[in-house]
């Protein structure tokens, strides 16, 4: 059984991970509406990619017995001046994620939340995942 400051911290990262997964979705938008179709597709594959870490986490709360609540999503911003403009904020946005996962590591040591630490590592070297086994 998954404790709750663990599982309410898990289900506050889905939402973030949901979030991502628009600011890249807006960023295809935006791109497409650019005419910068490469870029627009590179996009949708990131936002794909976040939407399937929310799923992972979500997952892995039910898993434990845990009860998944969803919030609100903040609403991305539609449109960047240049594409460089749009890979550095998706570049800072990565960073911001990136620190929250680390703190969620820390949180599941200090609740001594084996199966949640051991379960984000996957997120902190994603490679593992070719070593799990298919499921």
């Amino acid at each position: 059984m998954i404790k709750k400051p663990m599982q309410d911290a898990l289900c506050e990262q889905i939402r973030y991970e949901m979030e991502s997964g628009h600011l890249y979705l807006a960023m295809s938008a935006d791109f497409h509406s650019k005419n910068l179709a490469g870029m627009a597709r590179w996009m949708r594959v990131q936002a794909k990619e976040e939407l399937a870490h929310a799923m992972r986490i979500f997952d892995h709360v039910v898993e434990r017995g845990g009860r998944v609540t969803l919030s609100a999503l903040t609403e991305p911003k539609k449109e960047w001046r240049t594409p460089l403009e749009a890979f550095q904020a998706a570049h800072d946005h990565e960073r911001m994620i990136t620190g929250r996962i680390d703190t969620l590591v820390e949180l599941a040591a200090k609740e001594k939340d084996h199966a949640a630490e051991l379960f984000l590592h996957w997120f902190v070297f994603p490679a593992w995942s070719q070593l799990s086994p298919p499921g």
